[in-house]
């Protein structure tokens, strides 16, 4: 498998390396993907600097004053001379007493050490629950961005269509990726109830072919294939009966705006 075609599990075969939970093979196979290539090398190098960051993090933990107490409470009685006599019953008592009081005391530290790598264990969690978190979030707006640039309109033709005193009544715009005209009137001419407007292309030496037919709102999106509309140089805009002009013609009525259609530069 190429890892690099899935960032999300190289993330996570480079942290678990990093953390000491990847082994044997994988971490072998691991190991070698990261001499042989800079970016999975990289990505293992970054969770390592990571989690050395965690430790730096992590306030002290010191033992308890006890602890050090007992400790030195215990030390006499860990130094007996080479030559000592053997020790009769009772002090073979006492020095049992002695020991298993060391080894409490072994084990009092042992615990106090063992609760501070839990606890450790435990804010590392949390950080990387906190770390992955922010990356979720990140990622989450990385794909919020990525939709709403691609849901805006890519506009590469414009057209602003005028009446017969050359004052704009209609600005046409094309995105053809999504096939979509948008027709928008910025002029206050009034069609009646019982007549449509309808967009006409004008390619050179054909008859004029429609694009569509606008409702009565200010704004109108037709759709069109750019074959449709690319080769025109202009665009147009009838008065005809509600619904249009009948399928196969041409204008029935009146050319009420016209005006040249335009390629931007993207």
């Amino acid at each position: 498998m190429n890892l690099l075609r899935h960032p999300e599990l190289l993330d996570q075969i480079a942290a678990a390396h990093a953390l000491g939970t990847l082994r044997g093979g994988a971490r072998r196979r691991f190991e070698g993907m990261a001499r042989e290539n800079p970016a999975v090398r990289s990505r293992a190098l970054l969770w390592q600097e990571t989690f050395a960051a965690f430790t730096e993090l992590q306030p002290e933990h010191l033992p308890s004053p006890l602890v050090w107490q007992r400790i030195e409470n215990l030390l006499p009685t860990l130094r007996r001379p080479a030559a000592a006599p053997m020790p009769v019953q009772g002090d073979l008592l006492s020095g049992l007493r002695r020991a298993l009081g060391w080894w409490r005391g072994a084990a009092l530290a042992g615990g106090l050490a063992a609760a501070v790598a839990v606890v450790a264990g435990i804010r590392l969690d949390q950080q990387l629950g906190q770390q992955y978190m922010a990356l979720s979030e990140a990622k989450q707006q990385g794909a919020q961005l990525t939709a709403q640039l691609a849901a805006q309109p890519r506009i590469e033709y414009v057209a602003v269509l005028q009446d017969d005193k050359q004052a704009g009544s209609v600005l046409v715009t094309f995105d053809p990726a999504k096939r979509v005209l948008t027709l928008k009137r910025v002029g206050d001419y009034q069609v009646g109830d019982d007549k449509s407007l309808e967009l006409w292309a004008l390619p050179p030496g054909q008859a004029p072919r429609s694009l569509g037919v606008m409702g009565q709102g200010a704004t109108a999106r037709l759709t069109a294939a750019e074959a449709e509309v690319a080769p025109s140089p202009a665009l147009a805009i009838s008065l005809e009966p509600r619904g249009g002009a009948p399928r196969g013609g041409g204008p029935t009525g009146p050319i009420v705006f016209k005006g040249a259609l335009l390629k931007t530069d993207t």
